[in-house]
């Protein structure tokens, strides 16, 4: 498992109208899955295999940030990996700053980890990553007894950490995976018990993989807790098909006239599935087959089939469980009769780029009518989408979710700006023309 050489110029998909797609599809190991591995396999005592890893450029940030901090970490040809814990006492200070490209799930997760170790750190990213929000992560960790230093509340940010941090008990303002989970991690290192709520529920990859290495996690009433002290021990890992990766084929395969797919071992986690409860919602024909554990997490094969797709209103409640999905489903509603409306996603415009504001430019772009708010937006089905230039603005999930949209396209459709697929999704374009997607990949486009 070898990390090709980058480019350093633009990479453009062009996308002619029709195809179709079929067959049975892999998709790529889970991004949030593999990131919590390597972390917790790093704190583990012993040594911990990881099966189904994903070789992408957001998880190699936090592998190349951990070997850094001095865990011994080799990569297998097989999307294995093998990572020598030391226990939660064996990091060591870092003698550069810690990149995290632009993964926002390393920074985060790292900040936890960071500010219960008896030395400084700095981790950066990014120009995108620098300009994402940090402060939601920092100020519950500074309660914690961590001292934490930021550019305005964004990245960089050099943690200072302390042992033992105090324990926490805490309200999380803003529903998010990623904050509660660096908060899970620093929680290791507390001297007593660390209690969180969330005001609803999100992705427990954490809670769960804690489990699995022997850690206590605690659910009481709501809240989540963990115990300081926790001695975690290797154990193995598999990794399953990341759900928000099969989203785009799910989509596609349900707005294309002429469709029938199975997604193969694609992790069906209850929180993570909202992106298929709201296809589902809209008409989709979506089933799992097989349905088994896969360590501690539940795997299925989702087959999904052309469909009549009509619009649904999108509450807030709905928002945190298809957070990642939220861009491709647009492409479904522009697709589906009648109106789409989303509402309660305002946290879409702090990602990668502003999502609400890159779909609603681009939709408008392939000729669909769209209203937007700063916390969503209302798409207005078309049926089909025009030809045109749409910008990905970086974002790897853009990307993907318009390239999607060809398969209803009357003209072909030009994205710019997709290098950042990569950073989830290696070799989509691929992969997707290996499924019927008339899609072509430019490497240095002017």
């Amino acid at each position: 498992m070898t990390a090709s050489r980058a480019s350093t110029g633009r990479r453009d998909f062009m996308i002619a109208p029709g195809g179709r797609l079929t067959g049975r599809l892999p998709v790529p190991g889970d991004k949030s899955i593999s990131h919590r591995a390597l972390i917790l396999a790093a704190l583990a005592e012993g040594v911990t295999r990881i099966d189904g890893f994903l070789d992408s450029a957001d998880c190699r940030a936090t592998l190349t940030a951990l070997q850094t901090l001095g865990i011994t970490i080799e990569l297998g040809s097989d999307a294995s990996v093998t990572v020598h814990g030391g226990g939660t006492s064996e990091l060591r200070a870092p003698a550069q700053p810690l990149d995290c490209g632009n993964s926002g799930t390393s920074m985060r997760l790292l900040a936890g980890m960071l500010a219960g170790q008896p030395f400084s750190a700095t981790l950066s990213g990014d120009d995108s990553l620098r300009r994402r929000p940090m402060e939601r992560v920092v100020k519950p960790l500074q309660r914690m007894g961590a001292r934490i230093e930021s550019l305005d509340g964004c990245a960089p940010l050099t943690v200072h950490g302390r042992q033992p941090l105090k324990p926490l008990r805490y309200a999380l303002p803003v529903a998010s995976a990623q904050v509660k989970s660096a908060l899970l991690l620093a929680g290791l290192f507390a001297e007593g018990e660390t209690w969180l709520r969330e005001p609803a529920a999100t992705r427990d990859h954490t809670e769960r993989m804690l489990t699995a290495f022997g850690g206590e996690c605690l659910q009481v009433e709501g809240w989540i807790g963990i115990r300081g002290g926790n001695r975690l021990r290797a154990t193995p890992i598999q990794v399953p098909g990341d759900l928000s990766s099969a989203a785009f084929f799910l989509v596609g395969a349900a707005i294309a006239t002429h469709a029938h797919l199975v997604l193969e071992d694609v992790g069906v986690n209850p929180t993570r599935t909202g992106i298929i409860s709201l296809l589902r919602a809209m008409g989709a024909d979506i089933r799992f087959h097989g349905e088994h554990l896969r360590g501690v997490e539940p795997v299925a094969d989702i087959e999904v089939r052309a469909s009549q797709l009509h619009g649904i209103h999108i509450n807030p409640e709905n928002v945190p469980l298809a957070i990642d999905e939220l861009p491709v489903l647009l492409v479904a509603a522009a697709c589906a009769d009648g109106v789409t409306t989303l509402r309660g996603a305002a946290e879409l415009r702090v990602k990668e780029s502003d999502r609400l504001q890159s779909m609603a430019t681009g939709l408008r772009m392939l000729g669909v009518g769209v209203e937007t708010w700063e916390d969503g937006m209302q798409v207005t089905g078309s049926g089909t989408f025009t030809g045109g230039t749409v910008d990905a603005a970086g974002d790897h999930r853009i990307a993907m979710a318009f390239a999607m949209a060809g398969l209803r396209a009357t003209a072909p459709i030009h994205i710019r700006d997709c290098r950042n697929v990569d950073t989830s999704f290696p070799g989509f374009a691929r992969t997707a023309r290996a499924a019927g997607l008339a899609i072509d990949s430019v490497e240095d486009a002017p």
